[in-house]
């Protein structure tokens, strides 16, 4: 009997039967194994401002963040968050209790589903999404209901009628990514202002995830959903240091939104993480003080990376969607031949010595998601050029 369980149930609790080993672990240890560029996970290849980093260090030295800090964040970081909400898009919120800060923006994403969301409900996300939306649904019990982002002349578009249509008796919230994540779409204002209505008539709440808020290229520009007409009050807001300071290890995100809601995310949040990235809170907050140039200036140097890629990508022969914001560009690999994007990302590293992501991962409906793959272009500019190399000679 022995290595015998006392139970035939499976291990793993039901709900999160369907997600095993995440694709960013496979292919970046298939990047590992080969030596190849990796164009998979999104994290850049240099850490962000030196004035930040020697933040953190000053915070280490002088013993503040060591020891536990206050659990919604240090009141410095909330008091910068909340100054960049009011002067970039004039929200004004109370750093005490309209603010909270997070292990990151997955354990905001995880704390606000858990908190907002009971089995049963349904949870309306725009899809292809990031893969945290999934499992985080799942552990609330929740029911997940995709609206798919369709390709439409060179990016990919919500379907208005589509979304209205996912919307039914049981949907308990909506769940928006803009920027959005793999796809580089930036919903427009009349977007935006459809989806406003829509939660406002039929009396949902919404998380809306903005990590890539500065990232935002040729004329789009970032509204966030907390600005539009009846959503203040129903509007969770997420946010993240790691991609707009390029420090994604730190894992600082944040929460923002009326007190009911926030205070119903922290409830959760203390229960998951209690607290985080104690000094790197301080240096964030310095971050977030940074004049405007830091941010256009950063935001110029990725925009220069997504050409390069996406030039090279066009000559290589893949379909090109170039992103109108994020880090990442998707392709349609149907120009090359190819059909199946888990194949095709599986067999590059060999033919190619670069890792990319199957979109497919991202789509409760595989086979709309086949032909696409995602490359990241958070990278020098020197590795982008020898990717681009390595593929056109593939």
């Amino acid at each position: 009997m022995t290595g015998m369980t006392s139970s035939a149930r499976p291990h793993l609790n039901r709900r999160l039967a369907e997600f095993g080993t995440t694709i960013f672990a496979e292919m970046s240890a298939l990047a590992v194994a080969t030596g190849s560029i990796n164009l998979g996970q999104g994290f850049p290849d240099t850490d962000g401002p030196e004035e930040i980093r020697e933040a953190a260090v000053r915070a280490l030295r002088d013993g503040r963040g060591n020891q536990y800090p206050p659990g919604p964040g240090i009141p410095e970081l909330r008091t910068a968050i909340a100054a960049h909400q009011q002067r970039r898009y004039g929200l004004a919120h109370d750093p005490d209790t309209e603010v909270l800060v997070t292990a990151g923006a997955t354990e905001a994403i995880a704390a606000s589903l858990l908190a907002l969301v009971e089995p049963g409900d349904e949870v309306v996300a725009l899809e292809p999404y990031y893969d945290s939306y999934a499992a985080s649904i799942a552990m609330a019990g929740g029911r997940r209901v995709p609206v798919t982002l369709r390709p439409h002349e060179g990016s990919f578009r919500l379907d208005l009628d589509e979304l209205r249509a996912a919307v039914t008796d049981r949907t308990r919230l909506l769940l928006i990514n803009t920027p959005h994540n793999p796809t580089g779409t930036v919903l427009t204002r009349a977007e935006l202002a459809a989806v406003a209505e829509l939660a406002v008539e039929r009396d949902l709440l919404v998380v809306t995830d903005e990590v890539y808020e500065h990232l935002v290229f040729d004329g789009a520009e970032h509204l966030p959903l907390a600005t539009f007409p009846g959503m203040r009050e129903r509007t969770v807001s997420i946010g993240s240091a790691g991609k707009t300071f390029s420090f994604t290890g730190w894992k600082v995100g944040w929460v923002t939104g009326s007190r009911e809601l926030v205070g119903a995310v922290r409830s959760v949040k203390q229960f998951l993480t209690y607290v985080s990235s104690g000094p790197f809170q301080y240096a964030v907050a310095e971050a977030l003080a940074l004049p405007d140039s830091y941010f256009e200036e950063f935001r110029l140097g990725m925009l220069a990376r997504r050409d390069i890629l996406a030039e090279g990508l066009t000559a290589a022969g893949f379909e090109v969607f170039r992103p109108a914001g994020t880090y990442f560009v998707t392709t349609d690999i149907r120009p090359l031949g190819e059909k199946d994007g888990f194949a095709f990302c599986r067999a590059l590293p060999e033919r190619a010595g670069v890792v990319a992501i199957p979109n497919a991962v991202f789509y409760d409906d595989r086979e709309a998601g086949a032909p696409f793959v995602r490359f990241a272009f958070c990278k020098r500019e020197e590795v982008l050029r020898e990717a681009v190399e390595r593929l056109r000679g593939m």
